[in-house]
């Protein structure tokens, strides 16, 4: 021991005399495998993965059943609109906000714009769905934590969108070929023009969005006009990104446990109108009943008991389609489960819309963009469209219910599209949607998510000025956000 205490010691005093012990102690502990100075790169693909597969748990969990593609025959609190707290959403896009912020940043400090560019499209993307389920949310001080603001005021839904029209706008003049490529872009695998397309296929989006509001019919027409603002061509264009077989680009239902996935039936209302209209997609939307080899949804809504007893049981009622569950991920499968930002037959029935209404004009007639958008979404969806699909009743194109056909083929297409279909149906009121039968909310379908529980603790003063600026009696699903009042 004597012997032991003397070396110890003698290792501090020598330690002590120099620095090269200090010096061998952070030679020696340094990791070289770590990655210190973290690059555009390297952000830029969890980022994406991320908040797409969030998208997709959001279109699954909530999206479809409030829209009425899908219902659930077991655990039904959602179908009957005990929402509870809907958070995910919220600390999902801000934790990822973080990683935006410091990608554009690094565009800016390394000198790559187009990092920067595709940063700003992703803060546009991700403050919409966070303002398009909420109402007016944290946003200028949103990511300041760092200059010690920790209870950011929330700002008016109107702002924020002006803020996100201006990054896309920015975005499309940003991105610059001769800046170099995207590296780790798992969305367009670098194709600039696409980003770019996307950027401006989006602000169609929101301006159609906010169009109950404000005259942006200008707007948008400057972007249909303009040489330098491309949009969406086919569907090759798509903002979704495509799923891999392999760890960690995977579909991120194909987890689910089977008994869980067999909670969600396909709705009866999504189901009759497919069936009505022969229409072929029903096919990939959803699977044949067990036992009767027919397709069948259930009703949105019903009580447990109901739900599960409806139509003699769950063999008779179909399940949401494989390629939304172990069949996103094979080899042989149907790529129709993405991770869905935009795509293009959503462009042209925007673009169908606004030429109907006498926004804008674009060379074609309303009823052209119509049939494309209907004709691409059968693409998107890698199905037939039937002959003489067009021409039927129900869909063929007419002035007199021009708006009703647009957005209920709208609505078709934007299955297992997030939230986009409700964010879009809370617009137009199309199609016709009535709450299901056991609802719990006075027969209301909500209209937004309540701010999570969290905020009441961590920044109520914020929380409780952003209901009364919004004219709200409370916090509930039921006020309506600005645009859509």
């Amino acid at each position: 021991m004597k012997k032991f205490n003397t070396y110890i010691y003698a290792v501090i005093i020598g330690c002590t005399m120099g620095t090269s012990c200090t010096k061998d102690y952070q030679e020696k502990n340094a990791n070289p495998n770590a990655i210190n100075d973290v690059t555009p790169d390297l952000l830029m693909p969890t980022i994406i993965r991320s908040v797409c597969n969030e998208v997709v748990n959001q279109s699954w969990g909530i999206g479809n059943i409030v829209i009425q593609h899908t219902a659930k025959i077991q655990f039904v609190s959602e179908d009957r609109y005990t929402w509870g707290d809907r958070s995910g959403l919220f600390s999902n896009m801000y934790g990822n906000m973080r990683d935006v912020e410091r990608l554009i940043a690094l565009g800016d400090a390394k000198n790559v714009p187009n990092y920067k560019a595709a940063g700003l499209v992703l803060k546009a993307w991700m403050y919409s769905l966070l303002t398009d389920a909420y109402g007016d949310v944290p946003y200028l001080e949103a990511m300041s934590g760092v200059s010690g603001i920790f209870m950011p005021k929330y700002d008016s839904q109107e702002s924020i969108y002006d803020g996100i029209l201006n990054d896309l706008e920015t975005a499309n003049t940003t991105f610059n070929s001769s800046a170099g490529t995207l590296v780790g872009d798992i969305l367009y695998n670098g194709d600039l023009t696409k980003w770019r397309k996307l950027a401006n296929s989006l602000q169609l989006r929101y301006l159609m969005r906010i169009s109950g509001k404000k005259n942006v019919a200008a707007d948008m027409q400057a972007i249909i006009s303009g040489a330098n603002t491309p949009v969406f061509e086919s569907n090759n264009d798509n903002g979704a990104l495509t799923y891999l077989t392999v760890s960690p680009n995977q579909f991120p239902l194909h987890t689910t446990r089977s008994g869980s996935f067999d909670e969600f039936r396909l709705s009866k209302t999504l189901g009759d109108k497919l069936l009505a209209l022969g229409d072929t997609r029903i096919a990939v939307f959803a699977q044949k009943a067990d036992a009767t080899g027919t397709y069948t949804g259930v009703p949105n809504g019903l009580n447990e008991v109901d739900a599960l007893a409806y139509n003699g049981g769950p063999n008779n009622i179909s399940r949401v389609g494989s390629y939304f569950f172990l069949d996103a991920i094979t080899e042989t499968g149907l790529k129709v489960a993405r991770g869905y930002i935009m795509g293009y037959p959503e462009l042209q029935f925007i673009l169908a819309e606004a030429v109907q209404k006498g926004m804008i004009n674009t060379g074609n007639t309303a009823q052209w963009h119509y049939e494309e958008g209907v004709k691409s979404s059968f693409s998107y969806f890698q199905s037939t469209i039937p002959a003489g699909y067009l021409t039927q009743a129900g869909v063929a194109f007419n002035n007199t219910d021009a708006l009703t056909l647009i957005g209920t083929q709208k609505w078709i297409a934007l299955f297992f599209g997030g939230l986009e279909a409700w964010f879009d149906w809370r617009r137009t009121n199309i199609p016709t949607l009535v709450a299901g039968a056991d609802n719990v909310n006075n027969d209301r379908i909500p209209v937004r998510f309540a701010y999570p529980r969290s905020e009441q603790t961590l920044n109520a003063a914020s929380r409780t000025a952003a209901v009364s600026a919004q004219g709200w009696s409370e916090d509930t699903y039921n006020e309506k956000v600005w645009w859509d009042q």
